[in-house]
Order: structure tokens, then sequence, then C-alpha cells
């Protein structure tokens, strides 16, 4: 029986890692599909990113119910539904492909708004089960760093993927194209879900408070670095996608048209290493935690990811420097190799490194000193997410009314917040408050 439920649990284990990776699938094939939408519908930067948008805004829906769900019918069914919603959004946007030209942009944009209700209620679930099924303490702590190893590689693998499915002109790259990504996502969540189904979990506990949830939100936002800290997830969320995002677009476009006249596969490298530098600066990040503090973590890396997208948009779009890719060759095949790029390009890229830690550092530095409103607390969090989907909607906004440079003048102000938040906002100032 004990071998049993240990085989249960490994199985288990390893559903939640592919689940917590495919958060991150999911919820990037929204931004390079943007190169997809805009061009088969003939759209601006700025109606390309609804995709996006639609994914994150489910955030804004989702954020509290989601944590209402949890507690009356559980971990397990919850996830269940997640894994169930995310299926009919992948295959919604399946759908948009054999829809109607006016009618195949909106079941599309459907369809990302509800799988991002899908990733909503799976990141409110994935990190305490992981937690959970680890045993807790550090063994349950490694395994979320696990899944959030896998979480990034998913993200690198992302734009790659897109580039690699629309590669040849991408004037002409249609939602029929990424088929294989939606044939891959959809497989990945039925599997899950009969896995979910069958192979016992065992509940993390939660600890019953005799407030209401309304009662325990007012009582969070009565902290002003609280406060502050919300704003400054609304605001990182939407540098962390729309960096990458807009940069896709950017290589992506016609020189005439102020891209770079960049093929859609080397695009999609050069995006990926974005999410694969994210990666490395979440291992460097963990190994460098105990040593160095969320404040100083976040002082520095907003500071530098400041320099970085100044020097981004000061640079000259014709300075060239090489970095290395996947190439389609002149016979079609595929092939590593070095390739020029703007030099804006590697200074957006490098902000990955900085993006990294700043979740764990915000979250950290927001929660600090609420006692019992930290759950209500979360659930604020989980709203504020839309900002991933909002931001990068008026960044492709300016794109298209100043220039894709120009238009990373809403990440500078972004980046500016989260600075002073690191010097300043984070302190709390609302000691006073009872907490017990």
């Amino acid at each position: 029986m004990t071998q049993q439920k240990q085989n249960g649990n490994i199985i288990a284990i390893i559903t939640m890692i592919f689940l917590f990776g495919m958060i991150a699938f999911v919820t990037n094939l929204a931004a390079p599909m943007g190169i997809v939408l805009k061009n088969q519908f003939e759209v601006s930067n700025a109606l390309g990113m609804l995709g996006n948008l639609g994914n994150f805004i489910a955030y804004a829906v989702m954020g509290i119910p989601s944590g209402i769900l949890l507690t009356r019918v559980g971990y397990k069914k919850t996830a269940l539904i997640a894994v169930a919603i995310g299926f009919i959004g992948v295959g919604v946007q399946y759908l948009s492909g054999h829809a109607s030209d006016s009618s195949a942009f909106p079941v599309y944009l459907c369809g990302a708004f509800i799988s991002g209700f899908s990733m909503c209620l799976l990141n409110t679930v994935v990190n305490p089960m992981l937690n959970k099924l680890g045993g807790e303490g550090n063994k349950g702590n490694q395994l979320i760093q696990v899944g959030g190893s896998f979480n990034s590689v998913m993200a690198t693998i992302t734009p790659m993927f897109v580039g690699i499915l629309i590669a040849g002109s991408v004037e002409k790259a249609t939602i029929s194209q990424i088929f294989p990504v939606m044939y891959t996502a959809m497989a990945v969540f039925a599997f899950a879900f009969f896995v979910l189904l069958f192979v016992h979990i065992p509940e993390p506990s939660q600890t019953k408070s005799s407030e209401s949830i309304g009662t325990l939100m007012k009582g969070a936002l009565k902290f002003r670095h609280f406060v502050l800290g919300a704003v400054a997830i609304f605001v990182y969320v939407g540098v962390e996608v729309g960096v990458p995002g807009t940069l896709n677009l950017f290589l992506t476009d016609p020189i005439e048209k102020g891209g770079a006249g960049i093929s859609s596969t080397i695009a999609g490298f050069v995006v990926g290493t974005y999410w694969l530098l994210m990666l490395i600066g979440r291992l460097l990040g963990a190994s460098l935690g105990a040593k160095i503090s969320s404040r100083v973590m976040m002082i520095f890396t907003s500071g530098l990811g400041l320099i970085l997208v100044l020097l981004a948009i000061f640079s000259s779009t014709g300075t060239l420097v090489n970095l290395p890719v996947l190439q389609q060759s002149a016979t079609g095949g595929l092939s590593f190799g070095m390739a020029e790029v703007p030099v804006n390009a590697m200074y957006l890229v490098l902000v990955g490194l900085c993006t990294s830690i700043m979740w764990g550092g915000i979250f950290n530095l927001a929660v600090e000193g609420l006692g019992k409103y930290l759950s209500a607390a979360s659930g604020l969090f989980m709203v504020l997410v839309c900002g991933g989907g909002i931001l990068p909607v008026i960044q492709g906004w300016l794109a298209d009314v100043a220039g894709f440079m120009n238009s990373y003048w809403v990440i500078i102000i972004a980046l500016a917040y989260l600075f002073y938040y690191g010097v300043i906002g984070c302190k709390n100032v609302n000691k006073d408050i009872p907490v017990d």
C-alpha cells in the first residue's frame, strides 16, 4: 500500500510539474501569436496584442473567485476544473483556424480569454500542491523550484516553436500554421486531467479564518507597502510580457514599416533567449536569496533594467550584433549559427536577467508583516496579474503611433516605478495595525 502511494505521488508530482510548464506554454503562446493575428487579419500592433490581453484580463475576473473556489471544493477538484477549462480554451483557439475570415479573430480572442481562466486557476493550485506532495518544508520548496525551472524552459521553447512553424513569409502566417502547438497543449491537458482524476493527491491544509474574505481584503488594503506592491505586480507583469512581445513584432516587421525584417525563426529564438535568461536569473536568484535581501535585488535589477532599455531606445537600429540562433538554410533545413540582429534586440533580451527575480521579490516585500491578511492579499495579487495584458496593448498602440523603440518608454516608466518601490515604497509604515 505504501509503495502504491509513493508511485501515485511520483505520478502526481510529474503531472504538477508539467502543469507548471503548461502555464508558461499557453500564456507565452499569446505574444508570438500577435505576429500571426497582425498579418492574417491585417490589424495594428495594438490589436495584434489583444490575444495577450484576453489571456491576462481573465486574471482580473478570476483572481478572487479562484481563491473562493479553492476553499469550497479543494485543490484536486480545482485543478481538474482548471485543466478542463484549459483544454476548452486551447480547443476554441484551434477552432478559430477553421472559422470564417469574419469570425476567426473574435473566436481566437474568446479562446485566449478562456485559457486565461485556466491559467489563473492553475496558478492558485500548482504551488501549494507541489509543496504538499514534496512533504512541505525544504523538500516541498525544492519541488516548487523544479516546477519553476520547467516553467521557464517552456517559456523559452514557445516563441521558438512558433517561429519555426511560421518560418518563411511572415506576411502569410495564419492560425492554422500554429495547430501543432495547440495539439500539444490539448494532449497534455487531456493527459493531466485523467492522471489527476485517478491518482490520490493529499489536500494541503488550509487555515480557517472567522473573518469574511471581504473584511480580510479591506484589512490588507490598509497597508501602504502592500497597495504599492500590488501596483508593482501589475507593472512588473506588464514589463515581463511587453519587452519580449513587442521585440518579436519589431524583429519580424518589414524594414519599411520600422521593423528589422528578420525571419520568424530567428526572431523566435532571439525572443526565446530572453526567457532562457529569465531561467538563468531565477537559478542565480535562488542561490543568492539567502545572502542578498529582496529589497537589494529589486533595486539592482530594476536599475539595471532601466539602463538596458534606455540603451535599446537610444541605440541605432542599423547597428548590428551577432547572436547565436536557429536559422533556416537555403534548402529549408534548420541549423544553429550566428545571425545579425539590431543591437537594440541584444539589450532588450538581457532585460530577462532583470525580470527573472522580480515576482518573488515584490511578493516578499509586499506581504511582509500582513499576518492573517496574507491569503486575501495573495488573491488580490492574482487579480493584478492582468497588467501583463494591459501594458503590452498600450505599448503596442504607442508602437503604431511613434515606432517600436519609442514604445519602450512605457517600459521605462514601469521600471522607474519598480525602482521607486524597491527604494521607498516597500517600507512597512503601518506596523501599528494588528495582524493576529
